[in-house]
């Protein structure tokens, strides 16, 4: 980004949730390798970083190898030692690591399809004063999620395996729903098939 950039887009920081069980895959998903080599977790990575300055990647314990991958990609790693809880407690954990900002764009680690130009719609709604912001493709909701800074205390008291679902249920009315032609937007990674490379829409 340019030193041009206003203030508050510097300050929205991305939420990389990547510390789910993989337990559909068989395997830990977020290490295995796409089409062109590089594993799912780093691909979601790379994707965020190259439209957000500071990412913090949650993963669980005993996820020390994907915690290096992130970290070699520029992430903030922490450790979320209720992992087992859900997306949740993942979530409450990175947003009590981000402290106070003006934003945050919650991605999931296993959606390495989701197009930079997504994410940069999305933060740009959230930096534009968008309460909430969600990327739609055709009529479905999809990821990443932005969420303003000042529903830190609701995230930070996230349990179980709902993710931000309730924020964003809750507050309904000030969502800002960003249109899309990104299939990558709705799909994620939960069995081998899922692997390979989204159809041309």
């Amino acid at each position: 980004m340019s030193a041009a950039t206003p203030a508050p887009r510097r300050r929205i920081v991305g939420l990389l949730l990547a510390a789910g069980a993989s337990r559909r895959f068989g395997a830990d998903k977020l290490a295995h390798a796409l089409p062109h080599g590089v594993v799912v977790a780093v691909q979601a990575a790379r994707h965020l970083k190259a439209e957000i300055d500071r990412v913090i990647a949650v993963v669980r314990p005993g996820s020390a190898a994907t915690g290096q991958a992130l970290a070699a990609e520029d992430c903030e790693v922490i450790e979320c030692p209720d992992a087992d809880e859900g997306m949740g407690a993942s979530l409450a954990c990175a947003a009590r690591a981000a402290g106070e900002v003006d934003g945050y764009l919650v991605a999931l680690a296993d959606m390495p399809f989701v197009r930079p130009s997504t994410i940069a719609a999305v933060r740009d709604a959230l930096a534009g004063g968008a309460a909430l912001a969600a990327p739609y493709f055709r009529t479905r909701r999809g990821h990443p999620v932005g969420i303003a800074g000042r529903f830190r205390a609701q995230l930070e008291a996230l349990r179980g395996d709902e993710g931000a679902r309730s924020v964003l249920e809750a507050h309904a009315s000030e969502l800002v729903k960003v249109p899309v032609g990104d299939p990558g937007a709705i799909r994620d990674i939960d069995t081998p098939a899922d692997v390979a490379p989204p159809p041309r829409l």
